[in-house]
């Protein structure tokens, strides 16, 4: 957590846009982290069953915050979204 507070303490650079993207994408990257910890942790299944929709959810709104800003596309997708079962575009490899 302390990390992820660190991570969003940002100075702005006056482009509202990419401090926007800068400050939300350690925000969501936490949330992905405590996902990840759930899933491997924890022993609720309602709970690990959210955990891998906030995992995917997140990683495609970052990717979506980088592409408005032009952020260069990633070359391939994270492990944890080519693994989620939950994932409808994983295809096993």
């Amino acid at each position: 957590m302390a990390r992820m507070m660190e991570a969003m303490h940002v100075s702005p650079t006056g482009d509202v846009d990419r401090d926007f993207v800068e400050m939300m994408v350690p925000h969501h990257q936490g949330a992905i982290d405590m996902a990840q910890a759930m899933l491997r942790y924890g022993t609720s299944e309602p709970l690990k069953r959210l955990a891998q929709e906030i995992i995917i959810t997140q990683e495609q709104e970052i990717f979506a915050m980088r592409l408005a800003i032009g952020d260069p596309l990633p070359t391939q997708t994270t492990a944890s979204v080519q693994q989620s079962p939950t994932n409808p575009h994983h295809t096993p490899h």
